[in-house]
Parts: structure tokens; sequence; C-alpha cells
């Protein structure tokens, strides 16, 4: 009986999640994208999508077939507009939020969401505002974004009209910039560092050859940007939280499994996260725990278990507990 509760309730957390989506955004959504971000059949929305058009009178979800898929969106040219207000609470995390990203957004971007919070002061039901002093960021080790924020915004740009970019990018190891064609599909950050998701795109007068993953491009990193006027379509099966949030590290290569022992203060930090979503953690003796994880990148792993030092013992797989080794003795003979 129980479970069937948690049933029922995940049910209605999907037919008010979905209402809200199309209500409250002025675009049309595939059912490809609602069957993916609600987590649920096609099957499921198609009923969900029944039940709204008939319990609420004068609202009608629309649902039409645009290059040979099925899309969904609420006209709202009909619907009676109503005040809607925000609570005390609900204004207090935006100003939490924006306070927590202020270091990634720069001054400019950063000044524009304040003073978007200044007028979204008149939507409060009781006039009565959380203060911002009771929020803040650490800011010693980020990078500062002021130089990139029509960078920034361009990308926003490209994403929303689906156009490719050509981006200068000057990366790691090399001496001058290479220009690249984009299809720009996700920004998003890690470690307060702003990062583009795209997928190449052809080379004007060049022969188009398949990347084996696709580009993850540092933002700090691009010294010029161009909207191109050629289009691209977005990939309909694309899942931001499946190709990036399953596994550890933010660049995408070869997975592979790793059993790390953990003590002391390493021990207690590691067990409070989540580092992939098959992740293992067992408790082995004298405060010790084991952790079996999967990861994507090499060098972000090498370098996140040499961060706890001695506290910190890789078990398997053999090939990697020999990287460490040489690791270890190239910071022995640096010292």
């Amino acid at each position: 009986m129980p479970r069937k509760i948690q049933v029922d309730k995940d049910h209605g957390q999907k037919v008010i999640e979905l209402f809200f989506k199309l209500f409250f955004s002025p675009y049309e959504y595939s059912l490809t994208e609602l069957a993916r971000e609600l987590e649920c059949s096609k099957q499921t929305i198609g009923r969900i999508v029944d039940k709204i058009n008939y319990s609420l009178e004068g609202i009608k979800i629309e649902d039409f077939i645009k290059n040979r898929k099925r899309y969904f969106k609420i006209d709202k040219k009909n619907v009676p507009v109503k005040a809607m207000n925000l609570s005390q609470s609900e204004y207090g995390m935006l100003q939490m939020c924006c306070s927590f990203t202020r270091h990634l957004m720069g001054k400019e971007t950063f000044d524009q969401a304040v003073s978007a919070l200044g007028k979204s002061q008149v939507l409060i039901k009781d006039k009565k505002t959380i203060s911002p002093k009771h929020f803040a960021s650490f800011v010693p080790g980020t990078i500062d974004y002021s130089g990139h924020q029509q960078i920034i915004k361009d990308l926003i740009i490209a994403m929303e009209n689906q156009k490719v970019c050509k981006i200068s990018y000057q990366s790691v190891g090399n001496i001058n910039p290479k220009n690249f064609y984009l299809k720009p599909l996700k920004l998003f950050s890690r470690d307060d560092t702003i990062y583009l998701h795209a997928q190449m795109a052809k080379d004007p007068g060049k022969m188009y050859k398949t990347p084996k993953f696709d580009p993850l491009l540092a933002v700090h990193r691009m010294e010029d940007l161009k909207i191109t006027t050629t289009s691209f379509e977005y990939p309909e099966n694309f899942s931001f939280e499946e190709a990036f949030n399953q596994t550890f590290g933010v660049m995408k290569e070869d997975l592979f499994q790793i059993r790390v022992e953990f003590e002391g203060y390493a021990a207690m930090h590691v067990k409070e996260r989540i580092w992939s979503t098959d992740q293992t953690i067992k408790e082995i003796k004298d405060g010790r725990i084991e952790l079996i994880f999967t990861a994507s990148s090499y060098i972000e792993t090498l370098s996140w278990i040499l961060s706890y030092g001695h506290e910190a013992k890789v078990i398997e797989p053999d090939w990697f507990v020999e990287e460490i080794h040489s690791e270890l003795k190239k910071m022995h003979d640096l010292y």
C-alpha cells in the first residue's frame, strides 16, 4: 500500500511539472523532450496532456506535428491574465542563487540580475523582502568572467536560435588559438568554471570528420566568437543529465571503474557526496571507507585522488595504481 501512494504522488508531480513547464514558458516542447525531462514514457505524457485538457476550463494544451515531430504548447492569448505573486521565501531563494553565482556572472550580468530582483519586489505579497546581506560567495581562486560577458551573451543567442558559431579558442598546450565551427548545445558550470558543451559543425571548404568525442570548451579560453547564418537542428535525443551527470569527470573519454580506500578527513568528505550514479560506498574499519565509482577522465581522477594525499589509496585497476606510482615519483624528484 505505501508503494501505491508513492506512485500516485509521482504521477501528480509529473502533471504539475508538465503544466508549469508549458504554462510559464513561451516555448513549445517535443514529446521526446517532455518524456526525457519528466522521466516517463511518451504514452504517459499523452495521458497527462489529456487529463489536463479535460480538467482545466479555458486552458488547452495544443498538440501538433512539426518537422515530423509531435509538439505541445499552451496558447496563452485567450488565458485571463492574473497577478502572479512571489512569496517572501521564493524571493529569498532568488537572492541566494544570485549571490552564489555572482563571481561567475561578471559585474555587468550581475548588475542586471540585481536590477531584475529589485523590479520583482513589487510582486511580493506582503512587500517584505529578505536582505541580500545574508548571502555571499567565496571568490579567491575563481575566474574573472568580466571580459567574456559578450561571448556568453552571444552563445545564449546562438543556442536560442540554433545557429552555428565560429569560435577562436586558446587550448592548453597550444601557442596560438585555433578556430572551430560548433553547434552550441549547453552552457554549464562546474567547480566555478563555465563550460560550453557542443557538437562539431562542418568547416566551410573542408572535409567533415566525425570526432570520437563532442567538444567541451572552457568559456574563459574563448578569444572570439561569431554567430554564423548556418542553422542546425538540436539533437532530439540529447540529454545533459545522461551525458555529464552519470560519471566522474567533466571531460568525457573512455569509461573506467576505480576502487579507492579513504581514511580520516578524506573518508568523511567523500562519503558525503555523489561521485557517480553507480557508486558504492562501504564502511571498512577504523573509520575507513571503500568507494567504487565510474570515471570518464583519467587526468581529473588522478588529480582528485592525489589531492587527498596519504588519506587516499587506489586499490584497482592495476594500471591506475601504476599511474599513481609514476606521478608520485615525479613529485618526489621535483623536491
